[in-house]
């Protein structure tokens, strides 16, 4: 049922209760059957049990363990006792596999963020009686009472409303309090945003009280719906795992093939079936890349650790490289873009604008901060001061700009003491104070709505002197005030007069015989607006030289909106606008067809923001999201890439998002898509160098069994290149600087390959040199140093399948080894950049000079120290052997500098 669209009583007659005496206890036990207990439903979470054998999903790992399962029975079976290949496959994947859960992200705290928003208890009447209850018990049909300062516990419809005011900014992002009035019956359709008479679940009272029946409770409140929202709506793959899984597919798939080709043509040579199968796992393990995963996640960990430093915290690794391809960001209005804080920037009289230091706009400033109930609060002195307000928001914002110019409420307080006071309420939208000035006249001040306050005014203030209005003067002042709220400023109208003696009667308390809110004297206009933050419009623009489109999406009036997002640039000339109910008439399809021309979004509700970022999503972009409310959570979470407000924002937008901005400067968001652009360029040079190696231990090991030679190298020692010597390099690429223009380009389009712009000829050129440089130092060691065993087997059989069947090239496998294993560490330094390494500095990247000098010496440890020679099947080397493995290791930085040198010519 509409609660908002039908009157009060009504409403207590639908839900069978009383608005005197409340529920019975009775009935509210056989509702709290029915409808449960006021709390928000939890999502069931997946075990880590669940969650560790999740990791094996990938078509990487699935075919490293299939490798690894033939491996040993096929060893068994052989009756061999050797399972050092299986174990340390398995070991790897199982590594992996705990390294995934780790750094995934932590578990989803957003319902029992919104639960700690629930109010703990509430002023309820039941059987006639006021009484304090928890909260989780109440029941459609209890009457509630509302204070200042006091937590909603649930929707509810109000009975009464006296100058009640609520904060609803973190739910309809409404960027001040809201009047609320229980006596309008509204429209069916009316925005969430726009029901005054009706109060939501977890909002704050800020002014006034009020009473109200309570029309739902739990998952069934519209804090709740949201709470279904964050639950139903699954995040999207970021586009570096789809990217990831795609390779991840094509490299085992490629593996599958090779390898089934490889055990055929050794079948078709008369091979031992054992030989092939060792060999075919040899070669699976070769294909794919065992560390990628690793390698990415801590690529991606080293640049979480940049972003914090630069005020961004990631929650969610992936979300670092996202950032890079972002192309749509959209931003909630309400402290993210603004301030969140009310900020008087015009004064106006009747001559016009008034600068901040006139006559004028200290007499505007004074009578405004002496007609006002909130409080200045400084603390500190000198350097240290510090200056906040208490109070309501419109009212905070006069004392402040009164402190600005010099004037201090207390000792304005002091000076012209209040003596009496008509509060300000709904009906009348004015507020009125008298005070006794330093003269011992009586002056009464009034403040409120332009429209209402020109009506009772009689007079103006000219230059200083009440003169008798007339109606050029109202003409005057009209416009000013269309001309402010033309630009989506909240104006405020002050009048004053002066009260004789005469018309005040001393009795036990003061009484003024003659109406106050009448005959005044209009003084001026004050207009107010939560501002930009000052370094947005910077980032606005950072960001659409960067290809990327920022969006508003508000819970505020669109007049707002708009004015705010032409002055920062985000509306542009041809950009559109449209509201909630606007949106809520088009469906999904034509939504997502239009959006490009919409830049603002203006009263929209949760479910409007999700729909908006998901038509983003359908046309092919890749959105973020920014945002800090309760009403942003569901948005963020259904973004490619949500990101919360650290200071202001709520626990629930924080736990729903990717990234935290820990100083609320939507500019951080610039610097973090900066970081993110470096990270994929970064990863991509990563994957470049780890297949480009990968293609280099397949070109060794299948062109060796085409020639009928013995496989040059063993699974063993493939995963000690794949995991170790090729590891730590990769990782060091991680840390080269972003480009300098980086933000000039385009972002990365999420449908374009990891491979695109001739990267799969690079690597299959590059992985070609380094696997016939492996295989070249593999000949030459059985030539030059294994020829008495070759020789032997050659005299006794000139079949070279019996010459791969009996020869054991100790030399010469270790020297492939060796070539393999430093030739790709000498290659990391070419996927640094495309420019040659005279430009850019050999020595630039320390942390790749010393993965270079740590593996490096490594591989000299493995292949030198007997009990590790033995476990990886090599032999010793001597001075002679080790120059040409050097020679033939350094190779690839020489032709590939040479390539370089060729195309910038």
């Amino acid at each position: 049922m509409n609660w908002h669209s039908i009157s009060k009583e009504t409403a207590v007659n639908a839900l069978q209760s009383s608005s005197q005496t409340g529920l019975t206890k009775k009935e509210v036990a056989k509702r709290q059957k029915k409808y449960g207990l006021n709390v928000l439903e939890g999502k069931k979470k997946t075990s880590l049990f669940v969650r560790f054998f999740k990791q094996f999903e990938d078509f990487m790992i699935i075919t490293l363990i299939c490798a690894a399962i033939i491996s040993f029975f096929v060893s068994f079976l052989h009756g061999e006792l050797d399972f050092v290949d299986p174990i340390i496959i398995l070991l790897i994947i199982t590594f992996n596999a705990m390294l995934g859960v780790l750094q995934e992200s932590k578990a989803e705290k957003s319902l029992e963020a919104l639960k700690k928003m629930s109010a703990p208890t509430s002023l309820v009447i039941r059987d006639g009686i006021l009484s304090t209850v928890d909260a989780k018990e109440l029941v459609p049909g209890d009457i509630i009472h509302l204070e200042t300062g006091s937590f909603v516990p649930a929707d509810a419809r109000l009975l009464t409303a006296i100058n009640l005011k609520i904060e609803e900014a973190s739910l309809t992002g409404e960027s001040h309090p809201v009047e609320k009035d229980a006596d309008i019956v509204l429209e069916d359709d009316t925005l969430l945003a726009d029901r005054h008479n009706m109060v939501m679940s977890s909002c704050i009272v800020t002014y006034g009280r009020g009473t109200a029946v309570v029309t739902a409770t739990g998952m069934s409140t519209e804090v709740g719906h949201i709470a279904k929202l964050i639950m139903e709506d699954n995040t999207p793959m970021t586009p570096l795992q789809k990217r990831l899984a795609s390779t991840g597919k094509a490299l085992g798939t490629a593996a599958l093939v090779i390898c089934i080709i490889l055990f055929i043509l050794g079948i078709l040579k008369n091979r031992p079936i054992f030989d092939m199968f060792m060999t075919s796992v040899s070669l699976a393990v070769a294909a794919i890349p065992e560390g990628l995963p690793a390698i990415v996640t801590i690529m991606l960990s080293l640049g979480v650790q940049r972003m914090a430093k630069k005020n961004a915290v990631i929650r969610k690794l992936p979300a670092v490289e996202t950032l890079g391809s972002a192309t749509v960001i959209c931003s909630d209005k309400t402290g993210t873009l603004t301030q969140n804080k009310m900020t008087v920037t015009e004064l106006a009289s009747l001559i016009g604008k008034e600068p901040p230091d006139s006559l004028a706009a200290e007499h505007i400033l004074t009578l405004t901060s002496l007609c006002n109930d909130s409080i200045l609060q400084i603390t500190g002195k000198g350097k240290h001061t510090t200056v906040s307000a208490t109070g309501e928001p419109t009212e905070k914002a006069l004392i402040m700009a009164a402190y600005h110019i010099g004037l201090i409420k207390s000792k304005l307080d002091l000076t012209y003491p209040r003596i009496y006071e008509i509060p300000f309420d709904s009906a009348r939208k004015l507020m009125t104070t008298v005070h006794r000035m330093e003269n011992g006249q009586i002056k009464s001040i009034t403040k409120g709505a332009p429209d209402i306050l020109i009506s009772k005014c009689t007079y103006i203030d000219k230059k200083g002197k009440a003169v008798p209005i007339t109606r050029e003067h109202i003409n005057t002042m009209n416009r000013l005030n269309r001309s402010m709220a033309e630009r989506a400023l909240r104006v405020i109208a002050v009048a004053y007069k002066a009260i004789p003696e005469s018309e005040i009667t001393y009795s036990s308390h003061l009484e003024i015989n003659k109406p106050l809110e009448s005959g005044l004297t209009l003084l001026g206009f004050i207009g107010m607006i939560d501002p930009p933050r000052p370094e947005v419009a910077e980032a606005v623009r950072t960001c659409q030289m960067a290809g990327i489109k920022p969006v508003m999406i508000t819970g505020d009036h669109i007049s707002t909106a708009c004015a705010i997002a032409k002055e920062l640039g985000i509306m542009t000339s041809g950009d559109l606008s449209m509201t909630g109910a606007e949106l809520s008439q088009i469906d999904d399809d034509s939504l997502s067809k239009q959006i490009s021309r919409y830049s603002v979004f203006a009263r929209v509700s949760p479910e409007h923001k999700v729909r908006i970022v998901k038509a983003f999503q359908a046309r092919g972009e890749v959105v973020a999201m920014t945002g800090d409310g309760v009403n942003d959570a569901p948005a963020l979470k259904a973004a490619d890439i949500g990101c919360a407000m650290g200071i202001s924002g709520t626990d629930v937008a924080k736990n729903a998002a990717d990234m935290i901005l820990t100083d609320d400067n939507f500019a951080t968001i610039v610097s973090a898509v900066q970081e993110g652009r470096g990270i994929y360029d970064n990863i991509k040079k990563a994957i470049h160098f780890l297949l480009s190696c990968n293609i280099g231990e397949i070109i060794t090991i299948f062109t060796a069994i085409l020639m009928g030679l013995p496989s040059p190298l063993l699974a063993v020692q493939l995963l000690w290149v794949n995991l170790v010597t090729d590891s730590l390099p990769a990782i060091s690429l991680g840390v080269e600087p972003a480009a300098k223009d980086i933000m000039k380009k385009k972002p990365i389009s999420p449908d374009k390959g990891m491979f695109a712009d001739g990267l799969v000829f690079k690597i299959i050129v590059e992985g070609v040199l380094i696997g016939f440089l492996s295989l070249l130092a593999f000949i030459l060691g059985i030539r030059l140093y294994d020829s008495h065993t070759m020789d032997a087997a050659i005299f006794q059989n000139r079949n070279t399948v019996t010459i791969a069947a009996f020869v054991t090239p100790e030399i010469g496998r270790t020297m492939a080894f060796a070539v393999l294993s430093l030739s790709q560490l000498f290659h990391s330094f070419n996927m640094r950049s495309e420019h040659s390494l005279t430009k850019i500095g050999f020595f630039s990247n320390i942390k790749l000079i010393l993965s270079f000098l740590f593996c490096g010496f490594l591989q000299v440890v493995v292949i030198s120290v007997e009990s590790l020679a033995s476990v990886f099947k090599v032999v010793p080397l001597n001075l002679a052997q080790w120059s040409v493995v050097l020679v033939l290791s350094f190779l690839p930085i020489v032709i590939v500098e040479l390539q370089k040198g060729v195309r910038h010519h």
